[in-house]
């Protein structure tokens, strides 16, 4: 079994989420921008997590993802099998009766790939966390926009009552005829 750059990334996106505060979503971009991943990329990969029930989101100004319904309960092998999908099946050729060269090694690989998925079963998305956060890593708060009205309006710029031209003042001084 190999781990391709979409499932670490998985991981990684997985990992900052769990890091965060559960009841705040966590928008893509910003994601995008602490891992250095390109955001279409990642739009991709969070459709495959939130078709597995990995993660939920949440639309909207001040929306973007948290972790599913499971949070707790996520392991390393659920977010594998929902980014990689399930392992092609290994099967011989029973119709050749004598195995081929490429088939000698099946069960070997059958094996390590049930150990390697059992071990990633072990693992789950929060020791992951704890273990980031054991390691000194601390979470930024993210900056508040300023949306909507000020809450100082401007003052209005007072403009003088004299003329501004040669031709307003001729109009602005009184006339004698």
């Amino acid at each position: 079994m190999r781990l391709s750059t979409r499932g670490r990334f998985a991981i990684n996106a997985m990992i900052d989420l769990a890091l965060r505060d559960p009841h705040c979503p966590v928008p893509l971009s910003d994601l995008a921008l602490r891992h250095g991943i390109s955001l279409s990329y990642l739009e991709q990969v969070f459709a495959k997590l939130r078709q597995h029930g990995l993660v939920e989101s949440t639309r909207g100004p001040g929306g973007g993802y948290t972790l599913g319904f499971r949070g707790d309960a996520i392991t390393v092998a659920d977010i594998v099998v929902a980014i990689e999908g399930t392992a092609p099946s290994l099967q011989a050729d029973d119709a050749q009766g004598a195995a081929s060269p490429a088939d000698m090694t099946q069960t070997l690989w059958e094996q390590l790939h049930t150990a390697l998925m059992e071990h990633m079963r072990t693992i789950s998305l929060r020791s992951l966390a704890l273990e980031q956060r054991a390691k000194g890593f601390a979470v930024q708060d993210r900056k508040a926009r300023k949306k909507g009205i000020l809450k100082n309006p401007a003052s209005l710029v007072q403009r003088p009552s004299a003329p501004n031209s040669v031709f307003a003042l001729g109009q602005w001084l009184p006339h004698k005829v």
